[in-house]
């Protein structure tokens, strides 16, 4: 069985595409959360996740426009992410927000004898923190499973923390290490972590036609390119 294993989307629509077009053959998909916020195609990609996602968790910007909550991110990406939010609220409907309402905080995904916890950053369900290494232990420690995913940081990494392994796939849409998107795949009893291409420019063309104020396309448009 193939497990393809998605986060932070983001609402970029052609880097959700670049994987789906890699990795066509995959059998279940998981989803770690944040599908909106920054991007331009935040109807495109909920539908997607809506109607594909074999298992999901609620991530901190989901929680945001859904239940109308502050995401708590700092920073310019503070202002970018009120910004698109307000804008992508005039672009979903109420049954898109009510299912955003509807993801839960955490979840298990059970493959044959195999068991993922999954929760978008906390191993102990706060959806917008932050954790150092130390941190991560402590809580992987507490919740004790064997096979722990995360996502949130769009950070890629693999690490083996006490008993378990801890995945994070990367941000598909807004990757804070390349341009490029970012995923993993569990496979044959292993977790690759991979990333691809995608028409990034094509999502900056958009993004630029977006209402948002001007100063927050160019910051996001840094972003994507890693400038």
């Amino acid at each position: 069985m193939k497990v393809l294993i998605l986060s932070d989307i983001h609402a970029n629509y052609p880097a959700l595409e670049a994987v789906l077009n890699t990795e066509k053959d995959y059998d279940k998909l998981i989803f770690l959360g944040d599908v909106v916020d920054y991007g331009p195609h935040p109807k495109e990609c909920l539908e997607f996740i809506k109607n594909k996602a074999d298992y999901y968790v609620i991530g901190n910007h989901d929680n945001a426009l859904g239940n109308n909550r502050d995401c708590n991110s700092m920073g310019t990406f503070r202002e970018f992410s009120i910004a698109t939010r307000e804008w992508h609220k005039t672009l979903l409907d109420e049954n898109d927000k009510k299912f955003l309402r509807s993801m839960p905080v955490m979840c298990k995904a059970h493959f044959g004898e195999k068991s993922f916890f999954l929760s978008h950053a906390s191993p102990l369900g706060d959806i917008s923190k932050y954790l150092n290494n130390d941190e991560l232990e402590k809580e992987v420690k507490l919740l004790s499973h064997e096979f722990i995913l995360l996502g949130h940081t769009h950070i890629q990494y693999i690490k083996f923390l006490q008993d378990s392994l801890v995945l994070n796939p990367g941000s598909v849409g807004l990757s804070r290490e390349i341009s490029k998107a970012c995923y993993a795949i569990y496979e044959n009893d292993d977790f690759i972590i991979k990333a691809v291409d995608y028409d990034v420019q094509t999502t900056i063309n958009d993004l630029m036609k977006s209402p948002i104020p001007l100063n927050c396309k160019e910051g996001l448009k840094k972003v994507l390119l890693h400038d």
